[in-house]
């Protein structure tokens, strides 16, 4: 691992844009101040995530398979804690705008990963790069190596406008209403440090897709989405906003059917500017634009925006943008021909890419070939071997997708075979793209420093189980989508998956045990049309059993050609919380079951605490258990009420869910609280929420009392509940049941209690 070395800046210079230039030298002399004490840390803090530096955890010590995780390259650094230090190792975000790259950029991307990382790049599902154990003295020098070959990292966390994604196939795709690459290049170049985009409370996340009824480009669960449409022969969008996963996920609104393309970037201008002026600022948990959308409505939001687009004075940018971007495009290396019948001596691996990572484009004789990523990631071998490989096929078109792998585009039929040959040497030539085998995964406990379970490490269990089978499955369970996240937070999309997990933890027989809540009834396609909910947390370690279940039933039990998200609408989820429910009862004990214990990947145990001593402790862990078994199920039941089209049932029934377990933790200190909500509320307050017990930092636990005394207020308020409104709530009240799990999990033993 080479340190940065200033030479950097004098040889790229004249390579670099000056504005980005100027933008290296300032950071560079904020690192040094923060160095010396001159900065403070919070406002440095903000001033790296703007340029993508991000901070990590890396004390997890295993990888998934159980082998040393991924090993810090710097031993003179420290090695233990959160790295939140401003000088100990952690993250940089590439931002990869709508996937697009070239071989010169992957180049780029190997030598970083190199020379200032593990060896390992990353991609999000949001088609950036990321790049781990990466030291802060290093960032200028990379961002300065970057900005040669047209990438930055500028923006990439922080409030501000994240990576604009969009559709891999964006201009191949065969029913694609138009190719909206050039938009999104568009949008990126004008947003990019635009000074409407500059005083957000959050992030703001924009997507672009060209068909309605796909998943590829996700519109209605970001920020902003753009979704390609004509009206009367004449190009536009489709805009919506207000979408997001999150801990608790919202579904893009509609601020116009139609808008037309030379309005799209004012529009965007005018939405920017209404975020920054009246979103929250002060409290982070309700800052995203959605929460703007949710208190004013959509019809008054609407208002606002168009109201500001009339008093916007022209920008040449405006129509600037666009037009650079539309001279742009892609063009073939070779002739195109149509695909070759697999030779007879083929290997397995290759007839199963042909059919799951070989698709045909909208142009005769061109194909689209996707290198799937376990995880993920990538090695910078393979990526050097990757960049030769797409200039030798193609004219340098390859693009990243949100599900953390490339896709290869303009690819000749002739030049099929050849291409897997050259992938398969690289060890790059996976079968199972977009598929059972196609699994996403967040960092998880391996380096984010949010991460309650291992996604990774039992996205990598399930990948080896499914490795040998998976086509040999029916081909509707080949179909399924699975996302895995480490905790609530949506990194992983796992709320639009066929089948959905996050990270949560409970405590079993005085032991603390890695759980997944299974999250079923999304919708992957229809741009993510539909939201799933948690129906229970399942130990980590019988998660495949889960799965086994599920797909078994489904099968059983599905109507011909019946997708899995329109099979969970017809029978529920009751029949699929009656087959998990076996894999969460009676739970043994660690001399019986000791990998129950532990997480995937990592011998260790999870975490061990004391029950405590006397039968006094005894009894109040028994009754924790129940209350909140108790109240884990009204909230299971609260969605069975939604299901059946009763809202007001459901948003009741998960308030009173949330009562409950705030009942379970104040009778850890009280036990002679009665059932009165306003009396719950009140010791919950008192012993709980104000003395700060509640409020872990690590799981952002005081946003969940947030929603637990909005719902008390809303159940005084007498509120009436949509089938959104319900939803919402029955996601907040799981998030809340599963803090006060947390909550119990750090303390263990009863407090004293109070008279």
């Amino acid at each position: 691992m080479k340190a940065s070395n200033p030479l950097w800046k004098a040889l790229l210079h004249g390579r670099i844009a000056e504005p980005l230039a100027s933008e290296l030298d300032q950071f560079e002399s904020e690192i040094e101040l923060r160095k010396t004490g001159k900065i403070d840390e919070k406002v440095f803090a903000e001033t790296r995530l703007r340029r993508g530096a991000y901070g990590q955890r890396y004390d997890n010590g295993q990888r998934h398979d159980g082998t040393e995780s991924r090993k810090l390259p710097f031993a003179d650094k420290p090695t233990k804690g959160p790295g939140t230090a401003w000088d100990a190792p952690g993250m940089l975000r590439i931002k990869v705008p709508f996937g697009g790259l070239n071989p010169a950029q992957l180049e780029v991307m190997a030598e970083l990963s190199d020379e200032y990382s593990d060896g390992i790049a990353h991609i999000t599902t949001r088609q950036d790069f990321q790049l781990h154990f990466i030291h802060i003295e290093n960032t200028p020098a990379i961002m300065r190596r970057l900005g040669a070959v047209e990438i930055t990292s500028r923006e990439a966390c922080g409030n501000a406008v994240r990576n604009v994604t969009g559709c891999p196939y964006a201009g191949v795709c065969a029913c694609e209403t138009f190719d909206v690459t050039p938009y999104a290049r568009a949008a990126m170049l004008f947003l990019l440090g635009h000074p409407d985009a500059q005083e957000f409370g959050r992030k703001f996340k924009p997507a672009f897709s060209g068909c309605a009824d796909q998943a590829c480009g996700l519109a209605y669960m970001h920020d902003i989405g753009y979704i390609a449409a004509t009206q009367q022969g004449k190009r536009g969008f489709k805009v919506v906003v207000g979408g997001g996963l999150g801990a608790v996920p919202r579904q893009a609104r509609v601020l116009s059917e139609f808008i037309p393309l030379e309005e799209f970037l004012p529009v965007t201008q005018a939405v920017c500017r209404i975020y920054a002026r009246h979103g929250e600022k002060k409290n982070r948990n309700a800052a995203r634009i959605k929460f703007l959308v949710d208190k004013w409505g959509i019809e008054k939001f609407r208002e606002e925006v168009f109201a500001e687009r009339a008093k916007l004075k022209p920008d040449p940018r405006w129509t600037e943008y666009l037009e650079a971007a539309l001279k742009e495009g892609e063009t073939a290396l070779r002739a195109g021909a149509d695909l070759p019948a697999a030779p007879a001596t083929a290997s397995d691996n290759l007839r199963h890419w042909l059919k799951s990572n070989v698709k045909p484009q909208r142009q005769q004789g061109y194909y689209t070939a996707t290198v799937a990523l376990p995880l993920g990631d990538i090695t910078a071998e393979q990526l050097r071997q990757l960049s030769d490989i797409v200039r030798k096929f193609t004219k340098g078109t390859i693009r990243t997708t949100v599900e953390q792998n490339f896709v290869i585009r303009w690819v000749s039929g002739a030049d099929i075979i050849a291409l897997y040959e050259a992938l398969h040497a690289a060890d790059l030539s996976g079968a199972g793209a977009n598929n059972l085998l196609d699994i996403v995964a967040c960092p998880g406990t391996d380096t984010c420093k949010l991460g309650i379970s291992s996604s990774r490490g039992l996205a990598g269990e399930l990948r080896t189980r499914l490795a040998t089978k998976a086509f040999q499955m029916d081909q509707a369970i080949q179909n399924l989508h699975i996302k895995i996240s480490g905790c609530f937070n949506s990194c992983s999309q796992h709320g639009v998956a066929d089948l959905g997990f996050y990270g949560s933890s409970r405590t079993v027989n005085g032991i603390k045990v890695p759980h997944f809540q299974v999250v079923v009834g999304g919708q992957w396609e229809n741009n993510g049309g539909a939201y799933g909910l948690p129906i229970v947390a399942v130990p980590s370690k019988r998660i495949p059993d889960a799965i086994d279940r599920i797909t078994g039933f489904y099968l059983q039990e599905k109507q011909k050609t019946e997708s899995f998200h329109n099979f969970i609408k017809r029978v529920g989820k009751a029949p699929i919380r009656k087959l998990l429910d076996p894999l969460v009862e009676n739970l043994p004990t660690p001399d019986v079951e000791p990998s129950l214990y532990t997480d995937w990947g990592d011998p260790r145990s999870y975490s061990i605490g004391d029950i405590g001593i006397g039968e006094c402790s005894g009894e109040v862990v028994t009754r924790f258990q129940f209350e909140t078994t108790a109240a884990e199920r009204m909230v299971f039941e609260s969605g069975l009420h939604l299901e059946k089209g009763d809202a007001q049932k459901a948003g009741e029934e998960a308030y009173k869910a949330m009562l409950r377990g705030a009942k379970a933790l104040v009778q850890m200190q009280y036990d002679d609280v009665g059932n009165d909500a306003a009396e719950i509320v009140a010791e919950f307050t008192e012993r709980f929420h104000d003395t700060g017990l509640f409020a872990d930092p690590s799981v952002g636990a005081a946003k969940f009392a947030t929603y637990f005394f909005d719902a008390h207020a809303a159940a005084l308020a007498g509120k009436k509940f949509t089938a959104d409104l319900a939803h919402q709530q029955i996601t907040e009240a799981q998030l809340f049941i599963d803090a006060v799990h947390s909550c119990h999990n750090r303390l263990r033993t009863t407090a004293p209690a109070k008279a």
